[in-house]
């Protein structure tokens, strides 16, 4: 049985990189969500993750894959930041990475503008505005809020090929179906100017300002992603399940606006529900696929089980670390090619049938989607 070909990538939901050189403490603990220090022992390279590291990227920087972590960050050392960032990027083979830019350091250190980015990446670079960075900043009259968090929407989201919410960190995914009144909003926009201005946790203004972006979204013809799933401590797990959103999914649904699910592990079969009960619902594994290692294939599998296939998208969730471009893509390449493998050996699909497939998670359907 000739093997699948997995074709170029299109990463519809990733960040960008650190260029500086990075202590080895640093590093490893980019390869975990977690924000604290690991328990003494312990090393984010022993791990579902740190295997696929160590599987994956030696070879990008002249080692045998498999080669231990140590002698790993001593060549990456040897290299260079720059070098093995090069390097590491070409590896993964990218053809277009849509780069959330909310976030703007990893580690302590500046993350590559856009235009840097692409230069060292190679890839077509487009770029998805995060909501609540846009109008953290702000500071109008409370009454003036409606107005001003619209009027920043449309300016940040223009060039923009999506925009993206992290709801689900600050007051969880539950959002109402129906649009905050008017009057509730000038009320909680009063006392966050009252209290100065920060991190946007009020649910009623993030209430109102999905809702805001749904319907800037609507405008210009945009797709609204939202982080769901795990993610780093600051999140409460439960909270961030993705049928929690069922009641908005469905008051959204006659604006017409494409819904893309990030990440969604361990809710990935909601996720998939929710992908093939309602038409404008997109959804894709991102991160997932990096981090349950070996257990990629199966993870895919599982999401495969009710998601249309024109409706699941291929994402890294990269940040910061070059190595996760390249860990994201080869393990959703291998992962998916196994899969498909075995649906053609058992029958269940023919090679055209399985290349098709392919095709469409791999770019296709973010092409068609985001109108690259």
């Amino acid at each position: 049985m000739a093997p699948l070909d997995v074709p170029a990538l299109v990463d519809h939901h990733c960040h960008s990189v650190v260029a500086a050189e990075l202590a080895d403490d640093v590093l490893a603990g980019l390869l975990t969500e977690s924000d604290r220090p690991p328990a003494p022992g312990c090393s984010p390279f022993d791990s579902a993750l740190g295997l696929a590291v160590r599987r994956w990227c030696p070879p990008a920087l002249g080692l045998p894959a498999h080669a231990p972590a140590a002698d790993y960050l001593a060549r990456r050392r040897e290299l260079g930041a720059a070098e093995a960032t090069r390097r590491l990027l070409a590896a993964a083979a990218l053809d277009t990475c849509l780069v959330d830019t909310g976030l703007t350091t990893a580690g302590g250190h500046p993350l590559l503008p856009l235009g840097e980015f692409a230069e060292v990446s190679g890839a077509r670079v487009r770029e998805v505005v995060r909501l609540e960075a846009v109008v953290e900043s702000l500071a109008p009259a409370a009454a003036d809020w409606p107005a001003a968090v619209r009027a920043a929407l449309e300016s940040a989201a223009a060039g923009a090929v999506a925009v993206k919410s992290v709801l689900a960190y600050r007051s969880g995914l539950a959002v109402p179906p129906e649009r905050p009144a008017t009057r509730e909003v000038v009320a909680a926009a009063g006392a966050r100017l009252r209290a100065g201005r920060g991190r946007l946790t009020d649910p009623v203004l993030l209430h109102h300002l999905l809702w805001t972006a749904l319907d800037v979204c609507a405008g210009l013809g945009l797709p609204l992603q939202l982080h769901t799933g795990f993610g780093d401590p600051d999140l409460t797990l439960h909270r961030a399940d993705p049928s929690l959103l069922t009641g908005f999914v469905r008051a959204a649904e006659p604006s017409g606006v494409p819904l893309v699910l990030l990440h969604c592990y361990p809710y990935h079969r909601q996720a998939g529900w929710l992908a093939q009960a309602f038409p404008q619902v997109y959804t894709d594994l991102g991160l997932t696929a990096s981090y349950v290692g070996p257990r990629a294939a199966a993870v895919l599998g599982e999401m495969l089980e009710l998601v249309p296939f024109g409706k699941l998208l291929f994402s890294t969730d990269a940040y910061g670390l070059p190595e996760l471009y390249l860990v994201g893509a080869a393990q959703f390449r291998h992962g998916l090619g196994s899969l498909l493998d075995g649906w053609r050996a058992d029958g269940a699909c023919t090679a055209a049938d399985a290349q098709r497939l392919a095709r469409q998670v791999a770019a296709g359907n973010a092409r068609r989607l985001y109108r690259l």
